[in-house]
């Protein structure tokens, strides 16, 4: 049976790069069942644009409540059976909806797909690859020797998943019911809100399918929230991986491994954005709950490190 998905568009203030995300997906070689567009509380010409596209598009205008929660409106609205992503100043490429959809039909027993995703600046040119720049990115590759898709099941593989997630949401296709069980999006996540979710959807999967080629463009603009506070990005992504530790208690062991890998690197970040800001004291209490959590010698020579204010210097 050939899946139907829906596509779902979350944009607050997004209208001068929303036409280029829409059209990215209406150009798919495999047509998308719908396309819906979630006004998050836009105050510029959002509306304007998507009034352009007439009933190709489904359109939703919600208060401003961030982009989780106009995620999960799109989700609870949507009709078809597998849903899609998409950030309004980033695109699709023709193949992405057609690579997924194929697969599920070959393979009904995948719990969700993603694949390689490319970073690039505004002009248009290559940072990187999402694949090569992860462990578990590179394990795959390795494994898959030139094909173009391989199921991620391995219990090595998973484990660096959670840890370094390659993709991102514009790579990720989820059925939509298991996207509504696990509660979708958290609300309120301003960072890390897409591998707050991964992860949860991870730890309640076991076959993972993975196209590797690029199936999507993630722009780095200069002005993102993340670039212009690195510091507070970095808290609340510890902060939002954090309060996932408790939902993962009954994840199986290779997820919870990798949680705390990454629990622990993001950590460690946080620890060296304070170093930069002369905040040494800051910075090891950032780092000491990785060593009370798992006391060794890695651990300790990293809050070491830490302590002597050594990183700043990176």
């Amino acid at each position: 049976m050939t899946p139907r998905f829906s596509v779902i568009i979350a944009v607050y203030n997004g209208a001068a790069t929303l036409a280029r995300a829409i059209d990215s997906v209406l150009a798919q070689s495999h047509p998308v069942h719908e396309l819906i567009v979630v006004n998050d509380g836009s105050t510029d010409a959002t509306a304007q644009v998507v009034a352009h596209y007439g009933e190709r598009l489904r359109y939703l205008h919600q208060p401003n409540a961030g982009v989780s929660a106009a995620r999960n409106a799109g989700a609870r609205l949507a009709t078809g059976d597998w849903l899609a992503f998409l950030d309004a100043d980033d695109i699709y490429y023709p193949g992405r909806i057609e690579w997924h959809a194929q697969w599920i039909a070959e393979d009904p027993t995948l719990d969700f797909l993603t694949g390689e995703q490319e970073y690039r600046e505004p002009d248009g040119r290559l940072i990187k690859t999402s694949l090569a720049h992860t462990a578990a990115g590179r394990m795959l590759l390795a494994r898959a020797a030139g094909a173009e898709r391989v199921v991620m099941d391995q219990a090595a593989e998973i484990e660096a998943f959670v840890a370094d997630h390659f993709g991102d949401t514009h790579t990720l296709s989820v059925p939509r019911r298991t996207f509504l069980e696990l509660g979708g999006y958290p609300p309120g996540r301003a960072v890390c809100e897409d591998v707050n979710f991964l992860i949860r959807l991870t730890a309640a999967s076991r076959r993972i399918g993975v196209v590797l080629r690029p199936m999507a463009v993630y722009y780095i603009y200069p002005g993102s929230a993340t670039r212009r506070d690195p510091l507070r990005a970095q808290r609340l992504t510890v902060e939002a991986l954090t309060a996932l530790k408790p939902q993962l208690a009954a994840a199986l062991p290779a997820v919870q491994r990798g949680f705390r890998a990454g629990l622990r690197s993001a950590r460690y970040n946080l620890a060296v954005a304070l170093l930069r800001q002369g905040r040494r004291t800051e910075a090891v209490g950032a780092v000491l709950p990785s060593f009370l959590a798992q006391p060794g010698l890695s651990t300790l020579r990293e809050l070491l490190s830490v302590a002597r204010g050594l990183d700043d210097k990176k």
